[in-house]
């Protein structure tokens, strides 16, 4: 799993500007940038704000397929499998991006990060479609963003990181008007964000549900519980689904072999692997690296 930075400078080469930090970026895209995202998508611990502005884009988001056209917002949360399957040629977007390790250290932003999540796990598709005026609302901030990332302000992190938090609270307040989301109590909803961000760290080494029950000091039982309630999938369905995109990941663009690739993703043995990789994709891991 990359960074924001990480995964931006291997997505382009080099850094937007100067000192960019690596924390928050906002950016119009077109078709050919987006699609150059491929490399990464699905494998960046950060969240992503996407509004079309123009065109169409077609995207596979846990096995789901979505066309998002204008005024409709796509929200990504890390460790999200997805991939961008086509453009039309007249695409363009505006996207806000916020490395997740950098969020969490905002005091005040720690408190909207079920406003990241909330949408992913409890709607049916992974958009909310805009008015036109909200949808310019929505973009107008994310264009003082990037004015903002662009001056020499003595205190430009700091307004950034409440430009975020005035953010989230916009997106707050369309999923409240639209009535998407379904009232989880406020320790259920706490678990599950923290359940979130121990998995994309964690899932390589700890493949059971003990180790993240124990990392939040509830049992395996009702940490089983409060995922099923919050996201309707189970602890196991969320870390087979890491898995899965790592090992993917690893055969497609790695040169080490699937011995090595198991023993990086802590399975006991080649054996053990490939039967787990074969039940999830269907073929053996060496089959898949052919395809």
């Amino acid at each position: 799993m990359y960074s924001l930075k990480e995964a931006w400078m291997l997505t382009f080469g080099k850094a937007p500007f100067k000192d960019w930090d690596g924390e928050i970026f906002c950016y119009k895209t077109n078709a050919a940038d987006t699609l150059r995202t491929n490399e990464t998508h699905g494998y960046v611990l950060a969240y992503t704000f996407t509004i079309v502005t123009k065109g169409t884009v077609t995207i596979q988001n846990n096995l789901k397929t979505l066309t998002l056209h204008p005024n409709d917002l796509y929200i990504y949360s890390p460790g999200q499998p997805v991939k961008i399957i086509n453009t039309s040629d007249d695409y363009c977007g505006i996207c806000l991006l916020a490395d997740e390790e950098a969020t969490f250290r905002i005091p005040y932003v720690r408190d909207l990060i079920s406003i990241v999540y909330t949408p992913i796990v409890q709607l049916q598709t992974q958009k909310i479609t805009l008015t036109y005026n909200t949808a310019r609302r929505i973009v107008a901030k994310m264009h003082e963003i990037i004015g903002l990332m662009q001056s020499k302000h003595a205190y430009k992190k700091e307004i950034l990181q409440m430009l975020l938090s005035i953010f989230l609270l916009e997106i707050q307040n369309i999923k409240e008007q639209k009535s998407v989301t379904k009232k989880l109590p406020k320790r259920t909803e706490e678990l599950f964000i923290d359940f979130m961000q121990l998995l994309p760290r964690h899932f390589a080494a700890h493949h059971n549900i003990d180790f993240y029950a124990e990392r939040l000091n509830i049992t395996p039982d009702y940490l089983s519980r409060i995922v099923k309630r919050a996201s309707g999938r189970t602890v196991l369905d969320y870390i087979n689904r890491l898995i899965m995109m790592e090992a993917s990941f690893m055969l497609r663009t790695s040169s080490q072999s699937a011995a090595q690739i198991a023993e990086a993703l802590h399975f006991a043995d080649l054996a053990s692997f490939s039967h787990f990789f074969i039940r999830h994709k269907g073929v053996s891991p060496q089959k898949f690296r052919t395809l």
